[in-house]
């Protein structure tokens, strides 16, 4: 970058995938946050009460832990919102019928209500705010699923 005291191998800054990413990460959050406020739920809370939802009512019991793998957050941040779900009375937690050392978690009516609730309201802010990409969305996405998957190796 001539005249610039950074030394990158790129011209411009919004030449960098990683810059775009992150800018486009906040701004998709800001329209997820905005979203989500008539809910009370935060986005990672709005995650672990869909990633309940979606599993079928006869599912075996769900843990802390895998829980947590679900929604793709680590084990203490899961713990802290499931704390906070039980006491908004969305989730419930009980001890788990195969593991004495974990407790079973299980989303309520009112927790299924909200998750579906929230999901409208987040898929019409995603459906506005990808709008802007021109071309196949569908391609667009299995990209993200390909850096998903790929760890970022």
């Amino acid at each position: 970058m001539t005249g610039s005291r950074l030394e990158s191998e790129f011209a411009a800054e919004t030449d960098s995938a990683g810059l775009m990413l992150w800018r486009v990460t906040n701004r998709w959050q800001a329209t997820q946050r905005a979203a989500l406020a008539p809910c009370d739920l935060t986005h990672v809370q709005f995650v672990v009460l869909a990633a309940l939802a979606h599993r079928p009512a006869e599912a075996d019991a769900v843990s802390q832990r895998e829980l947590a793998e679900l929604a793709t957050i680590d084990v203490m941040m899961a713990s802290q919102v499931i704390r906070t779900l039980e006491s908004k009375g969305l989730v419930t937690r009980r001890p788990h019928p195969a593991d004495k050392r974990a407790q079973a978690i299980s989303i309520t009516a009112a927790g299924v209500d909200a998750a579906n609730d929230a999901v409208v309201r987040v898929e019409r802010a995603d459906a506005e705010f990808f709008a802007a990409l021109p071309g196949d969305r569908a391609r667009f996405v299995d990209q993200l699923r390909a850096l998903a998957q790929s760890g970022g190796k």
